[in-house]
């Protein structure tokens, strides 16, 4: 575990080095909980399998033991910085996460030359609140995109677009309802980004 100073604090980052790496994945957490969640562990998985090296980013909030995610501003900051200390510039790079992750993902795509973004659950919008729509954050990517959804996800259904690939998994937003389905489709479409 690496130990990561930011612009608002300490991150955290558990690197899984491939032997001989292809590309690099760099994966954030959801808004309430940590980097071992079963979504991320099985795309982690599927990555390694790839011939990806993984990071798995412990924002500073969850460091200091809060709960509550920080405000978006500083949530990019932490990421970007961390993305900084571990990128490795000869190697593609393609960044994500599940929920909160897969936002801020989505909106530092373009700030650090992610090939490609990976959003696990990506949240469309708060549960029962159509009316404030994040959509703007994954339209915003212009680089290739791949959403695992769960199919009864309370936060919302991305819409098809071009350049983004939807896989829908049977569940709701913790994605536990089918990880074989989810590292599945994480692994085929990494493969095409190495």
């Amino acid at each position: 575990m690496l130990e990561l100073e930011t612009p608002v604090g300490l991150a955290r980052v558990r690197l899984e080095e491939a032997d001989s790496p292809r590309a690099a994945l760099v994966l954030g957490h959801g808004a309430g909980g940590g980097i071992d969640s079963p979504d991320l562990a099985g795309a982690t998985s599927a990555a390694r399998e790839a011939g990806f090296t993984v990071a798995l980013v412990e924002q500073p909030y969850r460091v200091a033991g809060r709960k509550s995610p920080a405000p978006a501003a500083q949530l990019d900051a932490a990421w970007a910085a961390v993305i900084d200390a571990v990128r490795t510039d000869d190697l593609p790079l393609i960044t994500g996460g599940r929920s909160s992750g897969a936002r801020v993902a989505c909106r530092t795509a373009a700030a650090t030359g992610a090939a490609g973004v990976l959003c696990l659950a990506f949240p469309v919008h708060p549960p029962g609140r159509p009316e404030k729509s994040r959509l703007d954050e994954l339209d915003g990517v212009a680089v290739p995109v791949l959403i695992v959804q769960g199919s009864s996800d309370p936060f919302g259904m991305p819409p098809e677009a071009p350049d983004r690939t939807l896989v829908k998994v049977p569940g709701n937003h913790s994605l536990t309802g089918d990880i074989g389905t989810l590292r599945g489709a994480v692994g085929d479409w990494l493969a095409l980004r190495a």
